[in-house]
């Protein structure tokens, strides 16, 4: 049996930021790096992954957004095919406050990030997702459960917002694995780790 990898994915401003300046909901500088042709092909090759970790705000944005592109008729067809594969996967969300979850094949972690991963390696299943959920890709970098970061590169100084690296991670090395450039001025990396 092949070990899951678990990869995580995000788009990040050239000054290192996931969020504009006006604070966490501020997707101004990195959503239009989000629509291009190649980030459209990579929400389809997400869909090969069978678990996916999200942070209480993530699930509280995707649950709010993603199940209506699903059912859209007139959705780009990329987007239909990652919203009904994100309605259909396993969500392992990871949350202090949430008590209850409403949207399909959604469950509670039960543990800390690093404790809940491997144990879903142990699992049978294939890759493991972290979709842009910036504490859990600290935490899971932290304890070295990241076999994989997809990362967007925005041409863009946001000049304010969360940073995703803030100087209290391990070292760790990295290969590129793949270097993609985007319409829309962005480039999409995937980096290994290098164990």
């Amino acid at each position: 049996m092949r070990e899951r990898r678990v990869i995580a994915n995000l788009v990040l401003t050239l000054d290192g930021r996931t969020t504009g300046p006006g604070g966490p909901m501020d997707m101004s500088c990195i959503a239009p790096h989000g629509v291009s042709d190649q980030a459209r092909d990579g929400l389809v090759q997400m869909t090969e992954a069978t678990t996916v970790l999200l942070g209480r705000n993530n699930y509280q944005g995707f649950a709010s957004y993603w199940p209506q592109v699903a059912r859209d008729q007139n959705a780009e067809p990329r987007d239909a095919a990652f919203a009904r594969w994100l309605d259909d996967v396993e969500k392992v969300v990871f949350s202090r406050t949430l008590t209850t979850l409403e949207w399909t094949n959604s469950r509670l972690a039960e543990g800390e990030p690093a404790t809940v991963v491997r144990a879903l390696r142990t699992e049978q299943g294939g890759d493991i997702r972290v979709l842009s959920s910036q504490s859990l890709i600290r935490q899971l970098l932290a304890a070295d459960e990241l076999d994989r970061f997809e990362l967007t590169l925005a041409p863009t100084i946001a000049g304010g917002g969360a940073r995703l690296f803030d100087g209290s991670l391990p070292a760790s090395d990295w290969i590129v694995s793949d270097l993609t450039r985007t319409d829309s001025g962005a480039v999409r990396l995937a980096y290994d780790r290098a164990r």
